[in-house]
C-alpha cells in the first residue's frame, strides 16, 4: 500500500498525537503500520510517547494483530505486582486495581536487570469519566527534581523490598509463576536479589538497582525508578498508619529507600511528585486509540475513572539494564 506519512500535533498538556487514515480493515491498517515503522521509532524517539486515533481496533484480536506488527519480540512481565486479567491470545489488561485507585508514574519493571523498551496500549472500551493513562518525559523529570536528589540517585540509587503475602499483596507463587521454592531461589541468585523466607513460608526480597540510566539508542539521561510509586509515604495516610501499626515499618508489601538504606522523607517523595506532574500529559481514551509508550524515556500511570474501562497492554523490545550505562551496578541488598 501507499505509505501514508503521519503529521504529529503536539499541544501544552497533551502527548504528541496523530490522526490515522481511514482503513477497510485491521488488515491494512496493521499493513500501514508496517509501513511507518521508522516514522514511528524516531517520533518516539523525539517525542517518548505518541497517540495514534482513529485505528479499526475494537476487538482483542485487533490488538494481537497490531501487537505482532509492532512488537516482533516480547518482553515476559517479571516479579508481578499488580493483577492483570488474561483475554486470550497473549493480551492482557493494563492492571485490574480498584477504579478510584491512582497508579502513580512509574517506568515498567524498572526493578527488573532485562524491562521492555516498547509498551502498546490500545482502548477497547472508554471510561465515564477520567482513566487516561498519564505518561511523562523522564529526560524531564530529571532536570526537574531538586538536584541534590538527582545526585544521590546518580551516587547510590535506589532499594526495593517486598514482602510478598497471601493478603496484602501479590503472593510470591504469583510473582514468580512457579510453585517452588528453589526456583524462587535461583531466580533470585540470577537477578541480584537478596531473599529471606519467612516463619509463615512467605518470602521478603531486596534489590539494588540504578535510579538514573541512559537510553541505549539516544544517548538521553533519563529518571528510571519505582522510587516514589512503592514508597511507605505514598500509601493513603490512614491506610500507612494501619499498616505500619500492624506490621511494622519493616513488612510493608512494597517499600523503596535510596540505595545505601538512607529513608525518603515526605519531602523527597513531595519533590519526586512535583516533577512528575511537570513533566506529565494525559489524553482522554477513545475506542481504537493506540498509545505507544517508549519506557525508557517515558514513565506512565493511570488515573481514577468511573465507569467500565477495558485499555490492553503489550510489552515488548526487550532492553538490557546493562546496555543502559547505570550510574549505579545493579545487585542484591542485604537486610
Amino acid at each position: 500500500m501507499t505509505k501514508i506519512a503521519l503529521d504529529w500535533q503536539v499541544v501544552p498538556g497533551k502527548p504528541a498525537t496523530a490522526q490515522a487514515p481511514d482503513f477497510a480493515d485491521i488488515a491494512e491498517a496493521c499493513d500501514w503500520l508496517g509501513s511507518v515503522g521508522g516514522e514511528l521509532s524516531a517520533a518516539l524517539h523525539e517525542h517518548g510517547a505518541l497517540y495514534l486515533r482513529g485505528l479499526p481496533i475494537t476487538r482483542v484480536d485487533d490488538f494481537a494483530a497490531v501487537r505482532d506488527r509492532l512488537i516482533p519480540a516480547a518482553t515476559p512481565y517479571r516479579e508481578k505486582a499488580t493483577p492483570r486479567s488474561d483475554f486470550g491470545q497473549g493480551v492482557f489488561s493494563s492492571t485490574d486495581l480498584p477504579a478510584p485507585q491512582r497508579i502513580q508514574m512509574h517506568n515498567e519493571n524498572s526493578y527488573t536487570l532485562t524491562f521492555p523498551g516498547l509498551l502498546v496500549f490500545s482502548c477497547l472500551t472508554a471510561p465515564d469519566a477520567g482513566g487516561a493513562t498519564p505518561v511523562a518525559d523522564c529526560r524531564r523529570v530529571l532536570r526537574t527534581v531538586p538536584e541534590e536528589l538527582a545526585r544521590k540517585m546518580r551516587a547510590v540509587g535506589w532499594q526495593l523490598t517486598r514482602t510478598y503475602s497471601d493478603h496484602l499483596s501479590t503472593d510470591w507463587r504469583t510473582a514468580f509463576s512457579s510453585q517452588d521454592q528453589q526456583v524462587v531461589e535461583r531466580y533470585c541468585a540470577d537477578n541480584l536479589i537478596s531473599h529471606e523466607w519467612q516463619q509463615d513460608g512467605n518470602l521478603r526480597t531486596r534489590q539494588l538497582r540504578p535510579g538514573v540510566i541512559n537510553h541505549p539508542d539516544t544517548g538521553d539521561e533519563v529518571w528510571f525508578n519505582h522510587l516514589a510509586f512503592w514508597n511507605e509515604w505514598a500509601l493513603d495516610e490512614d491506610l500507612r498508619e494501619v499498616l505500619v501499626d500492624e506490621f511494622g515499618p519493616g513488612n510493608l508489601p512494597f517499600n523503596t529507600a535510596f540505595g545505601d538504606g538512607e529513608p525518603l522523607t515526605k519531602a523527597d517523595l513531595d519533590a519526586v511528585r512535583a516533577a512528575y506532574d511537570e513533566a506529565t500529559v494525559r489524553e482522554t481514551w477513545q475506542v481504537g486509540d493506540l498509545l505507544l509508550v517508549d519506557n525508557i524515556l517515558t514513565a506512565h500511570g493511570r488515573d481514577p475513572y468511573q465507569g467500565d474501562r477495558k485499555i490492553v497492554v503489550a510489552m515488548g523490545n526487550p532492553v538490557e539494564l546493562a546496555a543502559c550505562r547505570p550510574t549505579v551496578e545493579a545487585g542484591p541488598s542485604s537486610f
